[in-house]
């Protein structure tokens, strides 16, 4: 096993950022730095708000920033002290060119690698860490080996990070596994043995898993896969129990309740959204595209198109159900991040709802207790989502209060399952919205039959609320109830 008392992690986003403030505080040995190009970013970790959110995290740092837990933008001097390396950076799917739409962007990984072998003065093992499809780290390698100083050694290892934003340090702390991969070369089982050495400060060695650098890859895009296939399953089944009046959540408890399936990922929504299961899914259609299998290819592009599918038909139940016409109607949208506990937008079904809502002219005021208003109107405006930022910016309205944000309206969508949401007092809120006043639970997490009692006609995900049972509704005469 090689000795490591230095790390650095290049990259200081949603994977870098927790995944480093973990290992330092579970290895006081060992100095980690996180460096990257943005010096805001930067500042920001190094301040008492931190880029990011997720429970937990901002006590870790506090805890450790300034001991053995460093930020930098100083990339080359921390690879230059550094005897393992995190590449932790962005991997977008590609906007343009061959596999536009689904083959992953690999710019920065390879600006990285090249980064690398430019200062390197020592041997490295260098830790794939990013999203990213398979023989990526043979690339990695490649350029490595072809730019190296002379007598330079690199072990390239695969690392994939399985934690969700909003669980993050909790995944980090108490994670299913740990997969490692490497190749067989004279130093990969050493690098493994190294990196491996690392995680069992705090993990039995049982739940570390080591493998060769392909299957490693392969895992990580595969679990994401079959994640978001539960959920657009499950999805899938819920325009069925629309239509036949069946409750999604009956069913969903149904059959979580096989072994062979288990309950997690079955709950009904708007959809998922986030920086890796799309994203992953298309880097899946696009391996199998390329490896000329279209049939697998279609399969898992069709887990893409149903959660499109998903959020279509949730926007055009709001619609339809404000008498087919939302133009001028304030609606209040709760929630702008993609899950809860979480401040990331990136690919949030909120995004795509507001899209809907405002190609037909709706005015739209959002809260969201962690997004900031300049995300929100980043998000809207961008061009895949709207052609016109001033229109935008004439229609949405962000608010930093969910009353203020429903006053006057005429209906409330929840797009995000904060917990805050369900202990709202709706009482309240019903008296300050425009009568008819509707809810759109988008994801299912509210009373329904306590808001019909207040008064709201519900529409939500996956079943069919009996607003008939509404208390504005006068009771038919007895002679003709039936």
């Amino acid at each position: 096993m090689q000795s490591v008392s230095k790390i650095c992690c290049i990259g200081a986003g949603y994977v870098g950022g927790p995944t480093c403030a973990v290992i330092a505080l579970k290895c006081p040995e060992i100095c980690v730095t996180v460096v990257d190009l943005s010096q805001p970013r930067i500042d920001a970790w190094n301040s008492d708000n931190l880029p990011i959110y997720e429970p937990g995290l901002q006590e870790i740092v506090e805890k450790c920033r300034g001991k053995n837990l460093f930020y930098s933008t100083d990339i080359d001097k921390a690879i230059i002290e550094a005897d393992l390396i995190f590449i932790c950076v962005n991997t977008p799917t590609k906007t343009f060119g061959l596999g536009k739409g689904r083959a992953p962007d690999l710019k920065y990984i390879e600006s990285a690698a090249r980064h690398i072998s430019k200062v390197a003065k020592t041997h490295k093992i260098i830790v794939e860490k990013s999203t990213v499809p398979v023989r990526a780290a043979e690339s990695i390698s490649t350029i490595l080996k072809a730019n190296k100083q002379s007598g330079i050694l690199y072990e390239v290892l695969s690392n994939p990070e399985f934690m969700a934003e909003g669980t993050a340090v909790n995944d980090l702390l108490n994670p299913d596994r740990v997969l490692i991969g490497g190749d067989q070369t004279r130093g990969g089982p050493v690098a493994i043995d190294t990196l491996a050495w690392i995680y069992e400060h705090w993990l039995p060695a049982d739940k570390i898993i080591k493998t060769n650098t392909w299957s490693s890859e392969l895992s990580k895009l595969a679990a994401n896969a079959f994640l978001a296939q539960r959920i657009s399953s499950i999805n899938a089944l819920s325009a069925v129990c629309e239509a036949t009046g069946a409750d999604v959540s009956e069913v969903s408890k149904a059959i979580g309740r096989d072994s062979r399936i288990g309950n997690k990922f079955l709950q009904a929504s708007v959809g998922f959204g986030g920086s890796c299961f799309q994203k992953d899914v298309l880097n899946l259609v696009y391996l199998c595209e390329a490896l000329n299998l279209p049939e697998v290819a279609a399969y898992w592009h069709q887990v893409i198109k149903m959660n499109e599918y998903q959020r279509r038909r949730f926007a055009n139940k709001i619609i339809n159900a404000l008498f087919n016409t939302v133009t001028d109607k304030k609606i209040g949208i709760l929630g702008f991040s993609f899950k809860k506990n979480t401040g990331d937008t990136r690919e949030s079904a909120s995004i795509y709802i507001c899209k809907y809502l405002l190609e037909e002219g709706a005015r739209l005021t959002i809260y969201d207790p962690k997004v900031e208003k300049e995300q929100v109107y980043l998000e809207l405006c961008h061009p895949s989502v709207s052609a016109d930022p001033e229109k935008v910016k004439k229609l949405v309205t962000v608010e930093n209060d969910a009353y203020v944000a429903l006053e006057n309206a005429h209906a409330l969508v929840v797009c995000t399952e904060w917990d805050e949401f369900k202990a709202l007092d709706y009482r309240r809120i019903y008296a300050s919205m425009l009568k008819p006043a509707f809810a759109f639970d988008g994801r299912m997490i509210l009373d329904h039959d306590n808001l019909v009692d207040i008064g709201f006609q519900v529409e939500t995900i996956g079943k069919i609320v009996n607003n008939s049972l509404c208390t504005l509704t006068p009771p038919l005469p007895p002679s003709i109830q039936y």
